[in-house]
């Protein structure tokens, strides 16, 4: 709304007859606004100047700072939160490559998804591939399964597909196989393999035995974007983060992300002002055996905190030294790391907190939380912990109260992400369901006043929808709907928004203007399409930002809001699957299913997930797996 006079019906606003410099930027009214502020919990309305919160209160009390030049937003009685902050989000990585994926996110039927496939491979160009990659698992599917290499051959018979499933597996069609160039002779790769049929040729399926490399390399063999296109595609990433209320990320780095080449799209991006969410990043060696040169280099020339609030520098990882990285491979046994790691990760974790960078540590076990923990006690000895120096470990699941007490003594910090939703099952297959159970223990980690934030580890493994995220911090059930956290280990709807919000902002240092609803912070906020704070559970899933503003920028509109946000180039290469079916399955407000639709859209779902469900256990019968009986149809009450 680019003013009052032009926008929503807003009874009892006039513009304020006061200078310019004392009028709001925007001014969200009429809004149920969470500010995450506990001396301050609740106000009507949220005014921002400069990119900054100038005042809260109700509608009245921030009438006068109505200007000719403030855009005055109606929530229409919604729930206002600050903007999510996702601490765990592979965005630099995502974003140079979202217009080339398929994206299953969401879809509630293998049916439908290969359907998208098919429609994919008809206009998917010579030389391109079919990607589909990460935020989906078989729970999902009304089907309750994976796609087989048959119907991805049946789907697409010419193009290239790869489709992978966690960090679990990968399965490659026909002409996916002979573009990746496996062959006989192709050996495995150390940790992976290439599983192959009865005549030794590869069958299109990869395993992460239990190292994910092999996923990794084989789809680093498929073209790459052009410079001109890894920006718009960037820009749409981003406008697709903010669909969803975030306004900012912890960019955890990883594998086949090199610095700096692989940031310079964001990098150009800042300095021409077109970022739509905060970045800040850190910096993952690469190549085994190099990660002490490449580090010293870094803390040569660069230092955490350079940049400014929407690019910066937070600091190393989440790999020091590749081999002390676990896997988080849970349809495989844990792994055993290799003895003496220790040595030149302690030489890495010297060199950084001597040159005053901070750190985080991919880490799934308690194992190797334990041997880590055993090499900073060491350095604490020296001084070097607590030092000031803002340090983590990522993901934790199966880590122990013990570990959680010293990492509490070395000032260390946590941050959680939503796997278990997308593999909790097989977790609690291999494990237990009462390992499965406390996996991670949030509570635990909370009641030792830790600091923790929370995240998705998208966009490989989980989805890069928080809310999918925050039903599971919420419910502790997975994507599928199975139960695995009892209600100890669960958290209430408001700790889990403040570890999505102010949790994210105190890993950076920034929790003094990031993440809160307060005068003098950052003007980060998002009206949501259902009240968080209220709804049923299975409700928050589905929830949406209706509106999304980053330092008083509308960076997301949709509903009554729509065409008020920045336009952005359209997606590019034409063929591009994101051009065709969007990020994530559209929601009520999505372009395929419009607001007013969703009750009709719901419904649909509904038929399809029926009707997979028959297909599935024919499906099944086909295969010897389940009995030919045929469904009752029938009330039992009425047989008698």
């Amino acid at each position: 709304m680019t003013g009052p006079s032009t926008s929503m019906p807003v009874a009892g606003l006039v513009p304020a007859p006061r200078r310019d410099a004392a009028q709001a930027d925007l001014l969200v009214r009429n809004a149920k606004v969470f500010t995450g502020d506990p001396e301050r919990p609740g106000a009507r309305a949220v005014a921002v100047r400069g990119g900054r919160v100038a005042a809260l209160g109700d509608d009245h009390d921030l009438a006068h700072l109505v200007g000719p030049g403030t855009k005055v937003v109606d929530a229409l009685g919604r729930r206002v939160i600050p903007g999510l902050n996702d601490s765990h989000l592979h965005v630099i990585r995502g974003g140079l490559n979202y217009v080339l994926e398929l994206r299953w996110d969401g879809v509630r039927s293998l049916r439908h998804a290969l359907a998208m496939l098919r429609e994919q491979a008809g206009r998917t160009p010579k030389g391109q591939w079919i990607r589909v990659v990460g935020g989906w698992t078989a729970e999902q599917f009304a089907e309750r399964r994976m796609p087989t290499v048959a119907e991805l051959n049946a789907a697409a018979p010419d193009t290239p597909v790869f489709v992978l499933h966690l960090y679990q597996s990968a399965l490659m069609n026909r002409a996916a196989v002979r573009a990746a160039g496996f062959t006989r002779e192709t050996p495995d790769p150390r940790g992976g393999q290439i599983v192959r049929g009865r005549d030794g040729e590869p069958n299109g399926v990869l395993l992460a035995a239990p190292s994910a490399l092999v996923l990794y390399s084989t789809l680093a063999k498929a073209p790459a974007l052009d410079e001109a296109d890894k920006r718009t595609s960037t820009r749409h990433f981003l406008r697709e983060l903010n669909r969803f209320g975030l306004t900012s990320a912890v960019d955890a780095a990883g594998g086949f992300q090199n610095f700096p080449d692989n940031y310079a799209t964001v990098v150009d991006l800042a300095r021409a002002g077109e970022l739509s969410l905060r970045i800040a990043y850190h910096l993952f060696p690469q190549t085994a055996g190099q990660e002490l040169a490449d580090l010293k280099r870094w803390t040569e020339t660069v230092a955490p905190g350079d940049g400014d609030e929407w690019l910066r520098l937070n600091g190393a990882g989440e790999n020091l030294t590749w081999a002390a990285a676990d896997f988080e491979n849970f349809s495989e046994p844990r792994p055993e790391l290799a003895k003496g790691y220790e040595a030149e990760f302690e030489k890495a974790v010297r060199l950084l907190l001597e040159n005053g960078w901070g750190f985080r540590l991919h880490a799934t076990y308690d194992e190797t939380i334990r041997r880590d923990l055993a090499v900073f006690e060491k350095l604490a000895a020296e001084g070097l912990f607590p030092g000031g120096n803002r340090w983590l470990f990522d993901h934790a699941e199966t880590v122990s109260g013990d570990s959680l007490d010293r990492i509490a003594a070395l000032g260390g910090a946590l941050s959680v992400q939503n796997r278990m939703s997308f593999q909790g099952t097989a977790f609690r297959d291999r494990y237990g369901a009462a390992a499965a159970a406390h996996s991670p223990p949030v509570r635990a980690m909370l009641d030792r006043g830790l600091t923790v934030a929370a995240g998705t580890d998208a966009t490989r493994v989980s989805s890069y929808n928080p809310w999918v995220a925050l039903h599971w911090l919420v419910t502790g059930r997975t994507v599928g709907g199975t139960a695995l956290r009892p209600a100890g280990n669960l958290i209430d709807r408001e700790t889990a928004l403040d570890l999505y919000t102010r949790g994210g902002a105190r890993l950076t240092g920034e929790q003094d203007v990031k993440g809160i609803l307060r005068e003098g912070c950052y003007g980060d906020l998002a009206i949501l399409s259902d009240d968080f704070l209220t709804v049923p559970e299975d409700v928050i899933p589905d929830i949406e930002s209706v509106l999304t503003v980053v330092g008083g920028r509308i960076v997301h509109a949709a509903a009554e809001y729509e065409g008020l946000d920045e336009t952005l180039p359209p997606v590019s290469p034409e063929w591009s699957p994101v051009a065709h079916f969007g990020g994530y399955r559209a929601g009520r407000y999505g372009g395929d299913h419009p607001a007013g639709q969703g009750g009709a859209h719901q419904a649909s779902l509904v038929a399809e997930a029926v009707a997979e469900s028959e297909r599935h256990r024919r499906w099944r019968v086909a295969r010897g797996s389940a009995p030919d009986t045929t469904p009752s149809f029938v009330d039992p009450c009425f047989e008698h």
